[in-house]
């Protein structure tokens, strides 16, 4: 900090638009999950500011006792729909959606199998749960069998990202399928990353490998392509009904407020009216992409428009962000323990909403950076 080379808790001024301004300094923004730019979308604050007209500003209590709405029960039926499944619930954020579904669906007697690099607030659900967890290393088929075989009978629920959030690589949903089945294992994807990304019509991960009937449970978050804040899962009615009366997390906190669940609701209204939007990410993502990798940065295994630039040791990475800071870029430094010993990382990610001008500036000024300190 007294370096200079503290990166975080900088504060914006501006709404998260391609460009925003950050303590009085226009930058172009490379650090939100705003994939598809709907936060500053007209009809999604339209929609925000008349809930609250019509709603007031919060519930003043939880979904089990006085603060279920009629646009809760709207939502989650709109997001049933969207998912193409029997049923939804909504939490009031997305690390309490994952703490909500693996602690109430997970006991003592079972085991829940992870990725090593799931979300932290998947790792602290298992904590949460009271059931054994088991890990495999990282999209490593041959390590998820492993630790499938050897829980035996025990009840098992396999949990990836389908998106990884660092690293932009996908879940191999296509190989992981066939092994909870073969060993009688629930699977569950958090979808964070995917929704509105992935798949034909924005349905996320599972939709993207045509693996939705096959999929037991997906979470996801109104914080990136939904434009808002809080979470939610979909999954067969039963599984949402034991939920909803097990669930600590939700029983036990405030209700999502108004003006969240209403600009939610828009923004599935846009995904479904406005494909160019998702088509538009991806052009963005391949340029950006291709341009890295042409430089010779390490882009890891991303195939997202999450696109790390691995530096290597935390030193490097904190040099790279302190240069992009001050030529305007505004990016993440990623360090341990988000990412191993070693691999520490500069964190892009992409919005719709960037244009070719943006992105060629951000290109010459992220290859001057790497040339500069060595990276490239």
């Amino acid at each position: 900090m007294a370096a200079g080379f503290y990166p975080y808790f900088h504060v914006v001024e501006s709404q998260q638009d391609p460009e925003v301004i950050v303590e009085g300094k226009k930058m172009i923004m490379l650090g939100s999950n705003n994939y598809l730019g709907l936060t500053s979308h007209p009809e999604v604050k339209a929609a925000a500011v008349e809930a609250v007209k019509k709603y007031g500003s919060g519930c003043a209590g939880s979904r089990f006792l006085n603060g279920t709405l009629d646009i809760h029960v709207k939502l989650e039926e709109r997001l049933a729909a969207f998912f193409r499944r029997d049923a939804a619930l909504m939490l009031s954020t997305g690390y309490q959606t994952n703490l909500g579904i693996i602690s109430s669906l997970a006991g003592k007697d079972d085991v829940v199998v992870i990725d090593k690099l799931d979300h932290a607030s998947i790792i602290d659900a298992c904590r949460l749960s009271y059931a054994t967890v088991k890990k495999f290393r990282h999209n490593d088929m041959s390590s998820l069998e492993f630790v499938l075989k050897e829980c035996g009978d025990r009840g098992k629920l396999v949990v990836v990202d389908g998106v990884y959030s660092m690293e932009g690589d996908i879940a191999p949903l296509p190989d992981i399928v066939p092994l909870c089945r073969k060993y009688g294992a629930r699977l569950m994807v958090d979808d964070a990353h995917g929704v509105g990304v992935l798949g034909k019509t924005g349905r996320g991960t599972a939709e993207h490998f045509g693996m939705e009937k096959y999929v037991d449970i997906i979470m996801g978050t109104y914080s990136k392509s939904l434009a808002s804040i809080g979470g939610f899962v979909v999954a067969d009615e039963d599984v949402i009904h034991f939920m909803k009366h097990n669930s600590r997390p939700l029983i036990f906190s405030a209700s999502p407020p108004p003006a969240s669940v209403a600009s939610v609701i828009a923004a599935l209204d846009i995904i479904d009216r406005e494909p160019e939007r998702r088509e538009r990410l991806w052009h963005n993502t391949t340029k950006m992409m291709t341009a890295f990798k042409q430089m010779g940065f390490d882009t890891g295994a991303s195939e997202t428009p999450i696109i790390p630039l691995v530096m290597g040791e935390m030193e490097q990475a904190f040099m790279m962000w302190k240069t992009l800071n001050d030529q305007g870029v505004f990016v993440n430094p990623v360090v341990p323990p988000a990412v191993p010993q070693g691999r520490c990382m500069i964190r892009t990610s992409y919005m719709a909403t960037h244009t070719d001008a943006m992105l060629d500036r951000v290109l010459e000024i992220i290859e001057k950076a790497g040339k500069k300190l060595g990276v490239i």
